[in-house]
């Protein structure tokens, strides 16, 4: 019986497993998609695949989107969020946060975690400028490709950050390889300074600045953020660090 009971134990937690993966590959998409499809692109049995969308449609945590069939993300997830964030006082503190820094530097100011092995955007507000130019929030990047990066993955060691990153996430989008031992050394003289800047890999024309939001224990929870015109930010680089690590100070002296 014991032996029955741990076998049916473990297939429910692998079809949790399996669920939250569905959600997460939807979130990444981002866009309504067909069970089958989900199936084949998460290397999943398509019976396994349609039985917990059938689950999930029926607890409103995936709704029918699009037509053919499609599904995507669920209302109730936004009310689950919603109650998350009522509670999570660390989430307001970050947009006053923001808007303090977004004010003072009249750039775009984010907060960015990690998302498992990559690098997101939790939180953003934008500057007073016409044009864009900041990423999406929930938009997932490669880690090495962030300024916030370097100091997200700090209190890793060098193996620990090694077996995180996946290999092709070191081919930057210019084209070029971003040797793990330079990124390595990157990651531990921003550790040491508490900031790193950088002219954006991803684009051409943006200045990307990063400073760490420590927690209890000293390492990094999160950073902030700064994106600017590449002239712009160079020329005020010192005031929008001081900017940066003021906010980032503040947060931490919170008692979340």
């Amino acid at each position: 019986m014991d032996a029955i009971r741990e076998d049916i134990t473990g297939k429910r937690a692998r079809g949790l497993d399996r669920a939250f993966e569905i959600l997460d590959h939807l979130r990444l998409a981002r866009t309504p998609m067909k069970p089958n499809e989900i199936a084949s692109q998460i290397g999943a049995p398509r019976s396994s695949v349609y039985e917990l969308v059938n689950l999930l449609l029926r607890n409103g945590i995936v709704e029918y989107s699009g037509g053919d069939g499609r599904i995507f993300l669920g209302r109730k997830l936004y009310f689950l969020g919603a109650a998350y964030e009522n509670h999570f006082d660390f989430s307001r503190e970050c947009e006053k946060a923001l808007e303090r820094v977004a004010g003072e530097t009249r750039e775009t100011a984010q907060l960015c975690m990690l998302d498992g092995n990559k690098y997101t955007v939790v939180h953003m507000k934008e500057g007073i400028r016409p044009f864009r130019i900041s990423a999406d929030v929930g938009h997932s990047v490669p880690i090495p490709w962030t300024a916030s990066g370097r100091l997200l993955v700090a209190h890793l060691s060098d193996t620990e950050i090694l077996n995180l990153i996946p290999e092709n996430d070191f081919h930057l989008p210019n084209g070029t390889w971003l040797d793990p031992q330079a990124f390595i050394a990157e990651v531990r003289a921003a550790d040491k300074a508490g900031e790193f800047t950088f002219n954006s890999i991803v684009d051409s024309f943006t200045h990307c600045f990063a400073v760490p939001v420590r927690g209890e224990l000293g390492t990094t929870i999160a950073t902030l953020c700064l994106v600017a015109p590449r002239d712009d930010g160079l020329k005020n680089r010192e005031f929008y660090l001081a900017c940066l690590k003021a906010a980032a100070q503040d947060l931490h002296q919170k008692p979340f």
